[in-house]
């Protein structure tokens, strides 16, 4: 079996960058959302935040919490070593689940025709096909809240608009690329809109702001009006 990869750099002054592969990869992201899960669950006390990518992890660090002789990022890279090494860790990603209601087509998927004429389906096949994929949240990025899914039917994957859109509505649901994912709040963008929900993604005023995160998994569910 080859070694697994694992690269350590700084990020800043107060942090670090832990690579485990170099390309849009679900095991290289289940391995990941592992090392991560494992790392909050120990929770050194000088760590601030972690923020997972597809490959990636980005470890922010209180170079306070550490000892006057220590030097905060060799002893956290040391540290962090260690975990990304470690074998005895759960890959087995977390059980939850959010399910999402999507309305497909039309005003809200203006682009759900042209994804079909590229895939060669008609649109109800782009919907089922869509609504049928068992998603992974790889990472959050480009606005607060907005996931990249891992998952989508191969055959649906559509490149990204040559023009973006000036304006997305909140809650539109694209296709960029082998990825699809949720815009959580109106402003440019260039993926295929296929449908739009209702779901608010991100809210600043919530306990836990995003509605979903790295590691969950997603369903779409297609409905005829949105709640």
């Amino acid at each position: 079996m080859a070694p697994k990869r694992v690269d350590i750099e700084p990020l800043g002054e107060h942090a670090l960058l832990l690579r485990l592969g170099d390309a849009i990869d679900t095991g290289i992201n289940a391995r990941v959302h592992a090392v991560g899960r494992r790392i909050a669950v120990l929770a050194p006390a000088w760590l601030r935040d972690i923020v997972p990518a597809y490959a990636s992890l980005a470890l922010f660090i209180d170079p306070e919490a550490f000892p006057a002789t220590a030097d905060p990022l060799d002893t956290a890279r040391r540290w962090l070593l260690q975990q990304a090494l470690d074998d005895d860790h759960d890959d087995t990603p977390p059980e939850r689940l959010v399910e999402i209601p999507v309305l497909y087509g039309d005003a809200d998927g203006p682009d759900l025709d042209a994804v079909a004429a590229h895939a060669g389906l008609s649109p109800a096949q782009v919907i089922e096909r869509h609504a049928a994929g068992d998603y992974v949240v790889a990472m959050l990025g480009f606005a607060p809240g907005f996931p990249y899914l891992l998952g989508l039917d191969p055959t649906l994957a559509t490149p990204r608009l040559q023009t973006p859109r000036t304006r997305v509505a909140a809650g539109s649901v694209g296709i960029g690329g082998a990825q699809t994912g949720v815009y959580p709040r109106p402003g440019p963008g260039g993926w295929n809109i296929i449908g739009r929900t209702s779901a608010v993604l991100f809210d600043p005023l919530r306990a836990s702001p995003s509605l979903l995160l790295p590691g969950d998994r997603v369903r779409f569910r297609p409905v005829d009006v949105l709640p």
